[in-house]
Order: structure tokens, then sequence, then C-alpha cells
């Protein structure tokens, strides 16, 4: 056991791991691709994949400020991996997407992120990460 985890609560702990991971998978993606990405981003882009979201109910479902929001998407844009397009009778409202090359990144992460699942069973035996994640997915009624 990672020795500065042996002594955390719950919370502490899964938090811990959680920060581990997210930092192991931005560095697995932005060591193999030239588009460098945040966890802010992906966690966005994540909520849109294969979707055509508003830019305001994907606002309401990420856990970022409104503002944070539309500077990662901006950000995005820039990078060509989503498209802002107008809502049909709404002149308020914006729409996005993922391009085609947002979805080819996306797809490539979604493999990298198996690859360091597999690696993990492997660590942990197989069937204590299929407990694990099959805790994690309980609803704990909170």
């Amino acid at each position: 056991m990672d020795s500065h985890l042996k002594n955390l609560d719950l919370i502490d702990a899964l938090s811990e791991r959680h920060h581990q991971l997210r930092q192991i998978t931005e560095k697995l993606w932005n060591d193999s691709s030239d588009i460098h990405l945040s966890n802010s981003e992906w966690f966005i882009m994540a909520r849109i994949y294969k979707k055509q979201p508003t830019i305001a109910h994907v606002a309401k479902h990420v856990d970022i400020s409104r503002q944070a929001t539309h500077k990662f998407i901006k950000k995005l844009e820039a990078k060509g991996l989503v498209e802002i397009s107008n809502v049909k009778n709404n002149k308020k409202d914006k729409c996005i997407r993922l391009t085609e090359l947002g979805e080819e990144c996306y797809e490539k992460n979604e493999g990298l992120k198996a690859n360091l699942e597999k690696e993990i069973g492997n660590k942990i035996g197989h069937e204590q990460l299929r407990l694990l994640k099959e805790i994690l997915q309980l609803d704990w009624d909170l």
C-alpha cells in the first residue's frame, strides 16, 4: 500500500487516488499528443461526446464555474476539438459538439485509460478491481 494513503480516511484516500489517476492520465495523453489538454477540458469533452448539448447545459452539469466552463470551451474550440453552433429558434443558446478530431482524441484517451485500468487490475487483482468498480457504482443514497 502507498504509505501516504495508509492513515487517510475513506474520503481523503479516494480523493488522493483520484488526483493521482488524473495526473497519470493527463501525463499519458500529453506525452503522446501535440494537443495538450487539462483534466477540466477532458471533463467537458466527456459531457458532450456523441451528444450536442447546449453550452448552458454543460455548464450546469460540470463542477466548474460557468465562467471557467466557457473559457475551457473556447480553448477546446481554438484547438479544433469542438464546434459551437446556434440553437434553432433560440438566439441566446449555443450548441456544442465534438469535431471529428475531438472524437478521435476522446476515443484515444479512453484507450489510454483502459490500458491504465488493466495495469491496475494486474497490480491489485482483476477481481478486486471489479469489486471496486461495482462498489463505486452502487447507489450510496447520499
